[in-house]
């Protein structure tokens, strides 16, 4: 039996060693902070010379890029599973349930949340590639909208202001906490109760 080309057998050592590279910057991330997180204590972390590291990932601020995109990418997964799921004529059940998915993720991390919707880092900006996983999850949330025919063009604003604000009360204030679930039903009404007000305002 044939093996992998060689080539094969490369690309994939480097993406695994990406991938624990990623791993590690997670984690030095969640134990030290944003502020905390730099490329020797992330080659400490996964046993690794600084010098190899520059390898695969040549800056602190491109090791961040792909953190970046790796979440919105893993959450586009959760999100896209999702849509399938999803009520086609009862906006409440439908938001609740994407409003319960999307905060279960948030607040469960604030590392990751904060990366992916606070720009923790100073002087990141993603990358085209990074950036979009997190434009195609807008889209999803257009198309929600439309699914339930809310047509207010503030609709979009107000939903991502209303679950931010919930994820960062928790994590600022309650890390890992779950006191958002009792929050999210009253927001939810509170945002219909709003955008139909306002429905094709103009």
């Amino acid at each position: 039996m044939l093996g992998q080309p060689n080539g094969d057998r490369r690309s994939r050592r480097r993406e695994d060693t990406r991938g624990e590279i990623l791993d590690a910057a997670w984690a030095v991330a969640r134990e030290s902070g944003w502020s905390g997180l730099t490329q020797r204590r992330v080659a400490e972390r996964v046993g690794m010379r600084a010098p190899s590291l520059y390898g695969h990932f040549d800056s602190k601020m491109s090791i961040v890029d792909a953190m970046f995109g790796q979440a919105w990418a893993e959450f586009d997964v959760t999100a896209t599973d999702l849509e399938a799921e999803l009520p086609t004529d009862d906006p409440r059940a439908g938001l609740l349930l994407v409003a319960t998915t999307w905060l279960d993720a948030m607040a469960a991390d604030p590392e990751r949340h904060a990366l992916m919707n606070q720009r923790p880092v100073p002087g990141f900006t993603p990358s085209e590639e990074s950036y979009a996983c997190a434009v195609r999850s807008l889209e999803r949330l257009h198309r929600l909208l439309d699914r339930y025919e809310i047509t207010d063009p503030d609709a979009s604003d107000l939903w991502t202001a209303l679950l931010a604000g919930l994820a960062g009360q928790q994590n600022a204030n309650d890390p890992g906490g779950e006191r958002w679930r009792r929050l999210v039903p009253r927001a939810v009404d509170m945002f219909l109760s709003e955008v139909g007000t306002h429905t094709a305002r103009r």
